[in-house]
């Protein structure tokens, strides 16, 4: 799903904020925060709603919000006494105030595309045709925090037909099923991959037996 906003353009599944072409970096807290209040556009969602969505289970000071909220902000060039986009309720929360609209998705592309992802505990993280490199770099396509995983860790090739993992010279290996990962190795749908101590699982849908059957008699 796609959403355009003034100058900008908020990309799901490829987890970015457009401006034109260009890629306006924020962080992965804050790109699911704007996520959430344009997608909840114009409803006002209560600070302690947010911080249930964005740190689920987890204790964490007003402070760690706001300064979401201001990231935002300075990414959008938006002011909070004169805002465009981002809205304050004193005292209860925050709204998504500008005018958006869904944008269609590309001519000729099916509705319910099959994309590849990783499933890490009850996350999805969506992976785009071409390089989708994997580690705690925040400026990379798949960010994993974890102490374990290297700033650039591992990298994913995704093409149309295939997919393949190399690890880049991590220091606590890539691992499918257990075993380490020295060279391109090609992914099935379903492997499990361990990125340090972590561990993911590959998806890829294809499509089902019937429809291809479907589409051979046509």
């Amino acid at each position: 799903m796609q959403i355009s906003f003034g100058a900008f353009l908020l990309d799901r599944d490829t987890r970015q904020l457009l401006r034109g072409k260009r890629p306006i970096h924020l962080e992965p807290k804050a790109f699911d925060l704007l996520l959430t209040l344009v997608t909840e556009r114009p409803k006002v969602l209560s600070k302690t709603a947010l911080q249930q969505h964005l740190w689920p289970e987890t204790f964490v000071a007003e402070s760690n919000l706001s300064n979401l909220v201001g990231e935002i902000r300075a990414a959008l060039g938006d002011r909070p006494r004169a805002p465009r986009f981002i809205r304050t309720a004193h005292g209860f929360g925050y709204a998504f105030c500008g005018n958006a609209t869904a944008v269609p998705g590309p001519p000729g592309k099916p509705a319910g595309h099959p994309r590849c992802w990783l499933a890490w505990g009850k996350r999805r993280l969506p992976l785009s045709i071409g390089e989708n490199i994997l580690g705690r770099d925040a400026d990379i396509e798949v960010q994993l925090d974890a102490s374990t995983v290297s700033r650039r860790h591992a990298r994913l090739l995704i093409t149309a037909e295939s997919a393949v993992i190399e690890d880049l010279g991590s220091k606590n290996g890539t691992f499918i099923d257990d075993r380490r990962v020295t060279r391109s190795v090609p992914l099935a749908n379903g492997d499990a991959i361990r990125i340090g101590s972590l561990l993911v699982t590959f998806h890829r849908p294809t499509i089902s037996a019937s429809t291809e059957t479907h589409a051979s008699t046509k």
